[in-house]
C-alpha cells in the first residue's frame, strides 16, 4: 500500500545563504538570489535542499556514486537507501534485454524552504519579523490579534511597547495589543535554545513583508585576485546578496513511497549499519537509525549544519541548522492546529 507522510522542518541559518539565479542581473547587486516570482521574497529552492541532502546522505553511507546523475557504479541501486530514496538511473550494460536500463524516480518530495521569521535591526536590538499568514500556515498559534488591525503602518508585538518602532529604515506605529506567538503544539521547537533566542517578534502586514526582507538582506562585495601580482584584477569587483544568518525558514518533505511492498529496499534491516565493505563489515552510521526514506533525508539535512547549502561555501556561506525535530503528519490525520 502506498504510504503518504509529511515532515515539516524548521531551519535556522548559521551563515548567510546564497542560492544564486545563475547569472548577472542589472539592479542593486550583480549576483542576485532566488525569489518567489509573485512576492519577490527570497527562498531556498527544494532542488537545492534535495541535492544537498542526497549528496550528504551518500557521504554518510560511503557510496558517493549514489549522489551522481548516473548510478552504474552502484551494484544494487534498489537495495541502496540513497538511491531508493532519491531515485536512480542505471544504464544497460549491453544491447541485449537481459540487462535492461533501470530508471526510478525518488520516493520523497522536498519542497522550497520559505522564510518564516526574518531578523531585522531596530532601536531595541534585533527583532524577528513575520506575518500572521506565514505563522499560521506553519501551525503557530497567535493570540490577542485585534479584529480592527487593518492599518498597514501598524505592527503587532509580542512584548509591551507604545512608542513607534523602526525596522531598518522603516518607522512604523505599534498596536496597543500585545500578541502571544506559540509554536505548534506537536513540536519541540519552543524548547530549542536557538528558538528561545527569539525574544522579540514583530508581525507586519503581508504587503510590507517583502519590502522589509529585501531591504535588510546581507550584501557583500568581492573582487578577483590576480595570482601573478597578488593585486586585484581591474574590473573584477562584484556584489552579491544573501539571506542573513539568524533567519528561520520552514520546509516540507513528503514521502510518496509508491514502491512500498514491492522489490524496494527494506529499511528495517539496516538499523545503524551502513554500506558493506570488502571485508564484509559495515560502516557505522552517525545519528539515528535509517528505518525509512524520511530518515535518509533527515540525515542529509543534519549535515547541512556542517557543509552548507548553496554557493559561496568557501567564503563562509551556507550553513543551516535544523531546529528541534520535524513535525510528522500522516495523510488523513487531523491537523494539530484544528
Amino acid at each position: 500500500m502506498t504510504s503518504y507522510k509529511r515532515q515539516s522542518y524548521l531551519f535556522m541559518t548559521l551563515d548567510p545563504v546564497h542560492i544564486g539565479t545563475g547569472g548577472y542581473r542589472l539592479g542593486r547587486v550583480d549576483n542576485s538570489i532566488v525569489r518567489e516570482p509573485g512576492t519577490k521574497i527570497p527562498k531556498i529552492p527544494g532542488t537545492s535542499l534535495h541535492g544537498a541532502a542526497r549528496s550528504y546522505a551518500a557521504k554518510l553511507y560511503e557510496t558517493p556514486g549514489a549522489a551522481g546523475q548516473s548510478h552504474d557504479t552502484i551494484e544494487k541501486p534498489d537495495k541502496n537507501p540513497v538511491c531508493y530514496t532519491f531515485g536512480y538511473i542505471q544504464k544497460s550494460k549491453n544491447d541485449n534485454t537481459d540487462n535492461p536500463s533501470k530508471i526510478y524516480s525518488g520516493v520523497v518530495n522536498i519542497f522550497d524552504a520559505q522564510i518564516l521569521l526574518f531578523p531585522v535591526h531596530s532601536m531595541v536590538g534585533p527583532v524577528w519579523v513575520s506575518t500572521v499568514e506565514r505563522l499560521e500556515d506553519t501551525g503557530f498559534k497567535i493570540e490577542n490579534v485585534s479584529d480592527n488591525w487593518d492599518n498597514i503602518n501598524t505592527v503587532l508585538l509580542n512584548w509591551k511597547r507604545t512608542d513607534a518602532l523602526n525596522l531598518g529604515w522603516l518607522m512604523l506605529q505599534v498596536s496597543r495589543d500585545t500578541v502571544t506567538v506559540t509554536p505548534p503544539a506537536d513540536s519541540d521547537w519552543k524548547d530549542e535554545p536557538r528558538y528561545k533566542a527569539i525574544t522579540k517578534i514583530v508581525i507586519v502586514k503581508d504587503a510590507l513583508f517583502s519590502q522589509i526582507v529585501n531591504s535588510n538582506l546581507e550584501v557583500r562585495t568581492s573582487v578577483a585576485i590576480n595570482p601573478d601580482t597578488g593585486a586585484t584584477n581591474e574590473g573584477a569587483l562584484f556584489t552579491y546578496e544573501a539571506i542573513p544568518r539568524g533567519t528561520f525558514l520552514t520546509a516540507d518533505v513528503v514521502l510518496d513511497d509508491y514502491r512500498s511492498g514491492e522489490q524496494g529496499w527494506e529499511f528495517g534491516e539496516i538499523n545503524k549499519t551502513g554500506q558493506e565493505k570488502a571485508d564484509k563489515t559495515k560502516n557505522q552510521l552517525q545519528g539515528e537509525p535509517w528505518t525509512s526514506p524520511l530518515d535518509v533525508v533527515k540525515a542529509g539535512f543534519k549535515l547541512i549544519e556542517w557543509l552548507g547549502v548553496g554557493g559561496m561555501g568557501t567564503r563562509g556561506f551556507g550553513r543551516m541548522a535544523m531546529v528541534g525535530k520535524p513535525i510528522d503528519k500522516e495523510f488523513g490525520a487531523k491537523e494539530s492546529n484544528e
